[in-house]
């Protein structure tokens, strides 16, 4: 898919390709242990240089658009998110590996990351479906897509091993073109909210 990645700005959040010479803000940012209790521990150096030579082999391949995810105000980066199962025929992505620094956790970060995504896909990239897969336990993840609001289309069970967690059964929710207006205002007025608290 022609432009995957490119430099996406909000008021809270700037996205931008991911680099190899983003790895040593990364490995910092990833060494809260709480960030991965429903991923694979990225807080372990080789798992986490793992993690950065497929996620580049990905991106270098056109299969993955991976970002880094940082704070505007200060451009400390704060975690990762990206487009993964890209289907370029059938005009579809799947917004995933999403992981943030739990200083950013309830700031409007992941709602800015996530609105700046899907604008770029459903506007940019043309896509008709916009994909999201979480661990079904992961309650938090959950109820942030139900938030969205992202459609829950239900439970793929024993769906995949997950380093670190185990046996995973994968709760799936997607956006699709023709809900993406109502959703992108829902987006804007939860982050106008946080604007006018602050």
């Amino acid at each position: 898919m022609e432009g995957l990645t490119t430099r996406l700005e909000g008021s809270i959040v700037v996205l931008e390709p991911l680099r190899e010479e983003h790895a040593e803000e990364l490995w910092e940012a990833a060494q809260a242990p709480e960030t991965w209790e429903w991923l694979a521990h990225l807080n372990v150096r080789e798992r986490f240089d793992l993690w950065l030579e497929l996620t580049l082999e990905a991106a270098a391949a056109g299969s993955e658009g991976p970002f880094t995810t940082r704070r505007r105000d200060t451009g400390e980066a704060i975690g990762s998110s990206r487009f993964l199962a890209v289907r370029p025929a059938d005009r579809v992505v799947e917004i995933g590996w999403t992981w943030l620094h739990p200083s950013a956790w309830r700031t409007g970060a992941n709602v800015e990351a996530k609105l700046l995504m899907m604008r770029h896909a459903f506007e940019t990239l043309d896509c008709v479906r916009v994909e999201f897969k979480t661990d079904a336990r992961n309650e938090r993840s959950r109820a942030a897509l139900a938030a969205l609001p992202a459609q829950f289309e239900g439970i793929l069970r024993n769906h995949m091993i997950v380093p670190d967690v185990g046996l995973r059964d994968s709760a799936y929710f997607s956006v699709i073109d023709s809900e993406w207006p109502e959703v992108e205002a829902n987006l804007e007025r939860r982050l106008h909210a946080r604007e006018g608290e602050a």
